[in-house]
């Protein structure tokens, strides 16, 4: 079958590799639909440590095509989304009931093989039926939109509440499509692409802009959530929090990067300031509001290339063209 390797930083390449058996209590899920993100980016890069060679891909959905011994809740021919994260049960923070804090993360396409490929084996627990309503390209938008419930599981969700978000991208307008539902009063977005600025304010957004100074809210905002992971954007989002506001840092940032912010303010304003890391119980409610329609997750698919054309896929993802990325290993 053909996957996608990285076998080292910058060395992303398309090769026929051997097909993978589903151990016991796995299966064997044809790929039907995979997106790329950010940790993807950082995998190809060498930004995030894990063991080379690897095949990446962590946002899929497909068919289930053979199963493995003692697997009895599942049949060939599901339609499955696949919850990549795989925590170990039994570390404190497993056992605490907080298994994306888990001390040995481990997860597909992150440190075991992925979805960037024609066929992955992956454990049975792990996998969500599909309604038939829902396509394999929605179904591999649920593991973003499930970082985006857990993320909006973090916040107060007052009503009457006012947003800011950066970033226009997929995860910052997941977000906002989420606290719009919340009861917001307002949802502002930040994006340095002004190509993304129509379409945040068509998909949830009441304001879009290229810099938070033209919103013109001198109170500042109730919520703040960085979706970027840039230390720009995150040290400009912690001074427009209002007294008694919530400060979210959602994107995911470079593991060596470092912001600045005032330790007094925090103190004197009563700032909360919180993390978001993954998937935590977000998986099924994520597959209901796709199924209900209450997030049109489709929308946000702008292109979809063949597994061939990875680094095309990459390219795009680099320059911020569109919004998500998927790659259809099926497709020839």
């Amino acid at each position: 079958m053909q996957a996608v390797v990285i076998e080292g930083p910058g060395q992303a390449v398309v090769k026929d590799v051997a097909e993978p058996a589903p151990a016991a209590g796995q299966v064997l899920v044809r790929v039907h639909a995979a997106g790329l993100c950010g940790t993807d980016l950082h995998l190809v890069d060498g930004v995030l440590p894990t063991p080379y060679p690897l095949t990446p891909g962590h946002e899929f959905a497909g068919e289930v095509v053979e199963l493995g011994e003692g697997v009895s809740d599942l049949a060939v021919g599901d339609r499955v989304a696949v919850d990549p994260n795989l925590p170990c049960g039994v570390c404190r923070w497993c056992r605490g009931g907080r298994g994306n804090l888990c001390q040995v993360w481990d997860a597909i396409g992150v440190s075991r093989a992925g979805a960037a490929a024609e066929l992955v084996a992956v454990p049975a627990g792990i996998c969500f039926a599909l309604p038939s309503t829902v396509s394999y390209t929605a179904g591999a938008m649920v593991e973003p939109l499930s970082c985006a419930v857990h993320g909006a599981s973090r916040l107060p969700r007052l009503p009457g509440s006012h947003y800011l978000i950066y970033g226009a991208g997929t995860m910052g307008l997941l977000m906002a499509a989420l606290v719009r539902r919340s009861g917001a009063a307002s949802v502002s977005v930040v994006d340095l692409n002004d190509a993304r600025l129509d379409f945040a304010l068509s998909y949830a957004a009441d304001r879009a802009t290229t810099h938070a100074d033209a919103l013109e809210q001198p109170d500042g905002y109730d919520v703040v959530i960085d979706a970027t992971g840039a230390v720009p954007a995150i040290e400009d989002g912690l001074g427009r929090v209002r007294k008694g506001g919530t400060f979210l840092q959602f994107g995911v940032a470079d593991p060596n990067a470092t912001a600045s912010f005032s330790p007094f303010r925090v103190y004197h304003e009563e700032i909360d300031i919180l993390g978001s890391m993954a998937v935590h119980n977000g998986f099924q409610p994520a597959i209901e509001l796709v199924a209900s329609g209450a997030v049109d997750v489709e929308q946000l698919v702008s292109a979809t290339l063949p597994l061939s054309d990875y680094a095309g896929a990459i390219e795009k993802f680099r320059a911020g063209t569109g919004h998500k990325i998927h790659v259809a290993p099926t497709a020839r």
